[in-house]
């Protein structure tokens, strides 16, 4: 069984197929594969262990029938036409919860960001700015006590929580499909509409996936129902929120201040406005960059495809 690596992950994973017998193939260029070079790589392998950077549409997943497996390198799997994919017999797999602390803590980390204006106090050292004393320039506000929004309080969405629970003393609301005893329990949260959420949250952060109920959810009508005083976090993915609702709301001083480390599109413009903003904290798509979360996502994908050749059932199904 061959199998197509079409990025260069981490080793972890890579070894535990080779242990099994594999034949891997590894891209170990910077870049990604062009369309081109993945379309005929493709075709010489069994299996893909493949990434969101590559869009698996239904064109890819037809000139590709003959693959046995595809296992996502990643928690998310919306580059994956899930339907096609069920239709032509190809078994999806992912790597879910080998990130949560680290994306967890990039939530939380730009919370505090925004909180103090911290990207941008820091700019204004390499400019030149940093002088003297101003007891009232580029005030931050403080967390403790204040409301925290989860908006899809999954595992991700949880440990973000507790984070904010723990350190300051936050309420925790959230808005799921489905209760979540554990955080109602551990946390004292509380269920709430989306509406709600958005009204009575000091953060509002985003841990969901993304689906067609989801892609722009936090758009220019929802960031007008938050509070002026409010800071709207998304870690998940950048189209679950309008990025023009967003620039006009706080251009509009319609919420407080934003942190992203997602963004529509990615990678993001480097004239992007967002960039600008006193009140504003982004970072480029790397809530899982931890040594242990990149190594636990290479073992959880390479699982996934140990397991389909064995025949044994997959650890971590998607479809």
């Amino acid at each position: 069984m061959k199998v197509l690596v079409p990025l260069n992950i981490p080793e972890a994973g890579i070894e535990l197929l080779k242990k099994e017998g594999l034949e891997v193939t590894k891209w170990t260029k910077d870049l990604p594969m062009t369309k081109e070079e993945l379309y005929e790589a493709t075709a010489r392998h069994d299996a893909l262990l493949s990434t969101s950077n590559y869009r698996l549409d239904a064109a890819f997943l037809n000139a590709n029938k003959h693959l046995k497996i595809i296992s996502q390198y990643a928690a998310g799997y919306d580059n994956i036409d899930l339907v096609e994919a069920k239709k032509l017999g190809i078994p999806i797999a992912n790597a879910p919860n080998s990130m949560t602390d680290a994306t967890a803590d990039i939530a939380f980390m730009l919370m505090l960001a925004v909180s103090r204006r911290l990207f941008y106090m820091h700019k204004t050292i390499a400019k030149g700015e940093w002088q003297h004393f101003r007891p009232q320039a580029h005030l931050g506000i403080e967390l403790k006590n204040k409301t925290v929004g989860v908006f899809g309080l999954g595992r991700i969405g949880l440990e973000f929580a507790r984070r904010c629970k723990g350190a300051y003393g936050m309420s925790v609301l959230y808005c799921n499909r489905s209760v979540n005893i554990e955080a109602e329990v551990a946390l004292q949260a509380q269920k709430v509409t989306f509406d709600e959420l958005l009204a009575q949250s000091d953060v509002v952060s985003a841990h969901c996936a993304l689906t067609e109920a989801t892609k722009h959810k936090f758009d220019a009508s929802a960031f007008k129902k938050m509070k002026s005083s409010a800071i709207f976090i998304n870690t998940s993915r950048g189209q679950v929120h309008h990025e023009k609702g967003l620039i006009a709301a706080l251009e509009n001083d319609e919420i407080w201040g934003a942190g992203l480390d997602v963004t529509d599109p990615e990678p993001m413009k480097n004239d992007n406005p967002l960039l600008s903003m006193e009140r504003v904290a982004v970072t480029p798509h790397i809530g899982s960059a931890t040594v242990e979360a990149r190594n636990l996502m290479s073992v959880f994908a390479a699982k996934n495809i140990i397991a389909f050749h064995r025949e044994e059932p997959l650890p971590y199904p998607v479809s």
